[in-house]
């Protein structure tokens, strides 16, 4: 039932493409401010949860 009901929307294809592209633009977001983000600013929110 869901099946065909998908298969009547107009464009329904386009919906899986952009979900596909921005969880890839999210991971490759995650990795480039990985990349920039400092040793020292990483090691700094790396002991916050340990200081008072």
């Amino acid at each position: 039932m869901y099946k065909y009901l998908l298969q009547s929307v107009e464009g329904i294809q386009w919906f899986g493409i952009v979900t596909l592209l921005l969880f890839f633009a999210t991971f490759c977001g995650a990795i480039i401010r990985i990349m920039v983000t400092s040793k020292k600013q990483i090691d700094y929110m790396s002991n916050l949860p340990l200081e008072d």
